[in-house]
C-alpha cells in the first residue's frame, strides 16, 4: 500500500502540543474549535493524530515561502 503522506506534493503535516496551540490561540483570539476541520480518516495525518489534535500544516508558497495553517482533527 501506498502511502500518501510521503507524497512529494502533500505539505509537512504536525500535531501541535498544547503549549504552542494556547499560543496560536492567543494569537488569533479563538477557541479551538473555531479553526477549520480535517477529518480524522485524511490519509495526510500524522500516525499519532487523534480527535482533538490540532495539525499544524506548512506549506511552500510563492509569496511568503511558506504558509502555515491549522487544522482541528475531527471524527
Amino acid at each position: 500500500m501506498v502511502d500518501v503522506s510521503d507524497h512529494e506534493l502533500v505539505p509537512e503535516h504536525n500535531i501541535l502540543d498544547e503549549e504552542d496551540l494556547d499560543d496560536v490561540l492567543a494569537e488569533y483570539d479563538i477557541d479551538r474549535t473555531d479553526l477549520p476541520k480535517i477529518k480524522r480518516t485524511d490519509s495526510a495525518l500524522p500516525d499519532g493524530a487523534e480527535v482533538g489534535d490540532v495539525i499544524e500544516i506548512v506549506r511552500n508558497s510563492r509569496t511568503t515561502d511558506r504558509a502555515v495553517v491549522y487544522r482541528l482533527v475531527v471524527e
